[in-house]
């Protein structure tokens, strides 16, 4: 069920609110995971078991690891965590392992493929694997205690905005909210909630949708018949497409759980004014980056390691896993390494650059930088990706210009004027008050009423419009 559809936005989350204000506060959890249930079973019903039989196991062994010592704690947690990076990697990987190892066989001369039947991808299954892994992992670091009921525990790893794509959200970020989030339910949070939910839901139908269509046209020709500036187009479009799809959606996840009385972290921080690619990844997927940060490059060594190189390997390894954790194929561990070694040099030297030819400079230099990642992290294949590349910078000229209407151009510059505009202190400023600021009785009322009309106005696109997938489901 995707955020910005009329079922969701019509059906079940009015009806979701409705049950949830009117259930006594015993119930509330009890009512967000039975429409989480529904809502994940709406979209992937076979795969169901896979969740909620990896939530059972994962309670008891923590409450195993909490009341172990010793030699014995660790051997729970290493079995958990072993359980849930396998199931990532079968359902996930097991494809693209198979798929590459048959090529290397067939090679080498063998006879033929290896038999298999390819493994179907459960929705989200990459984010509630981190969930879990987060949950363990405090767990045993004794940042917090195991969920004393199981619901609870079940609530935070099958909580409906969050359980498709994010944001990734740390146990020890929401643990006592959980158990009594009294004082959050209150009419500031639901107004503040609902405004949110609508600013990400135009972010995705009134701009990602939009260029998004085009992108796909783009990006489906053969490469022979896409020009140097048609390339261009394509890519910048791209860039701004998985921005407002992907921060729209956590905009509305961040305002649903607002709504009842639940704070997720944000989750972007308008990283296209980042000066570098170190920056870039403080505002992009902010949940992920630390999500690696703390339980993956840390515990590597983090800055604490003995030589500069295994410094670098470490940064480098952690992005190369970030790049798989997105897709099982070669393009995204391409792109997941091509971020790693910019960041390797933003520490040997570009970040010295950067400092030196200014903030505009070097904030259209992290931008390129970044584009020419997303060639490869849109791109169906290597081959295509290298291909795109090449068309960037070798100028081609074709005669037959796909036709691209002005809609396209008008919201590609909306898109790139949102994008670039908090690189100016007052915009940052007044987008933050737009945001976070405390909603008096005047300021409520004037985006209550913005908020219905971009509403009606992004259903009414909806409804009107064919396209409109999210590119993080796949993930």
């Amino acid at each position: 069920m995707v955020f910005s559809s009329t079922l969701f936005l019509l059906y079940f989350l009015p009806l979701f609110l409705v049950v949830y204000y009117l259930a006594d506060t015993r119930y509330k959890n009890a009512v967000i995971l039975t429409f989480s249930i529904f809502f994940y079973a709406w979209g992937a019903p076979r795969f169901l078991f896979v969740i909620l039989g990896s939530v059972i196991l994962d309670y008891y062994l923590s409450h195993f690891i909490h009341n172990s010592e010793g030699k014995k704690k660790k051997v729970f947690l290493i079995f958990s965590v072993c359980i849930n990076v396998s199931v990532l990697l079968y359902f996930k990987y097991a494809n693209f392992f198979v798929e590459n190892l048959n090529n290397a066989l067939l090679s080498l001369g063998a006879s033929g493929p290896i038999k298999w039947t390819a493994v179907a991808l459960p929705i989200g299954i990459s984010f509630f694997t981190f969930h879990e892994l987060s949950y363990i992992i405090d767990v045993y670091r004794g940042v917090n205690k195991p969920m004393k009921r199981i619901i609870d525990y079940a609530v935070y790893i099958l909580l409906f905005p969050q359980l498709i794509a994010g944001p990734i959200i740390r146990y020890k970020e929401i643990a006592n909210q959980i158990i009594d989030r009294r004082k959050e339910e209150n009419i500031d949070n639901k107004l503040t909630g609902f405004f949110r939910v609508v600013i990400g839901l135009s972010k995705k139908v009134l701009i990602a949708n939009v260029l998004g269509e085009q992108v796909d046209i783009i990006f489906s020709l053969p490469p022979a018949d896409i020009s140097t500036s048609l390339a261009w187009i394509g890519i910048i479009a791209y860039s701004f497409q998985i921005y407002f799809d992907f921060s729209g959606y956590s905009d509305m996840a961040i305002g649903i759980a607002r709504m009842i009385g639940i704070y997720f972290p944000e989750n972007f921080d308008n990283p296209y004014i980042s000066k570098n690619i170190t920056e870039f990844w403080r505002r992009w997927h902010i949940s992920l980056s630390r999500w690696m940060r703390d339980y993956l490059y840390i515990p590597l060594g983090g800055n604490k390691v003995k030589t500069k190189t295994r410094l670098y390997f470490n940064l480098w390894l952690v992005f190369l896993i970030s790049g798989f954790w997105h897709g099982a194929a070669w393009n995204f561990l391409f792109w997941g390494a091509f971020h790693g070694l910019f960041l390797i040099a933003d520490r040997l030297f570009l970040l010295k650059i950067t400092e030196r030819i200014g903030k505009i400079p070097s904030m259209l230099l992290t931008y390129f930088l970044v584009l020419i990642g997303w060639v490869f992290f849109r791109s169906s294949t290597i081959d295509f990706a290298l291909t795109f590349t090449k068309k960037l910078f070798n100028v081609t000229l074709i005669p037959n210009f796909p036709h691209i209407d002005l809609k396209f151009y008008f919201i590609l510059i909306i898109a790139a004027a949102f994008s670039f505009s908090a690189v100016f202190s007052r915009v940052n400023i007044l987008q933050n008050f737009v945001l976070f600021a405390a909603p008096s009785n005047r300021r409520a009322l004037i985006f209550g009423l913005f908020s219905l009309s971009l509403l009606i106005l992004c259903v009414g696109s909806i409804s009107s419009s064919g396209f409109n997938p999210f590119i993080y489901f796949r993930f």
